[in-house]
């Protein structure tokens, strides 16, 4: 039992660094994005590249919402299964 609870701490460690990178690459991201620029036809560009850092921001969504669902799920998993073997042991 000890051995499947190693298992799934390390799975967890991983799902939960990579929710950190992830949140971390976001943040990132967000420091780039201008709330409110002014620009003209001549700086098309710019808004161009606001667009899609609003485009990859949004993307990360999804990802970063799964691996928190994940993560709180193998965090109680692995708390139950910490306490089965605890508890049958006694």
């Amino acid at each position: 039992m000890e051995t499947s609870l190693v298992y799934l701490l390390l799975v967890w460690g991983l799902v939960t660094v990579t929710l950190i990178a992830l949140l971390l690459y976001r943040s990132f991201l967000e420091s780039r994005e201008d709330d409110q620029i002014f620009i003209n036809k001549a700086q098309d560009h710019i808004a161009a590249e606001q667009r899609d850092i609003i485009a990859k921001v949004t993307r990360l969504g999804g990802p970063i919402k799964a691996l928190a669902i994940a993560s709180g799920g193998l965090l109680v998993v692995c708390a139950a299964a910490w306490m089965w073997a605890g508890l049958s042991s006694l």
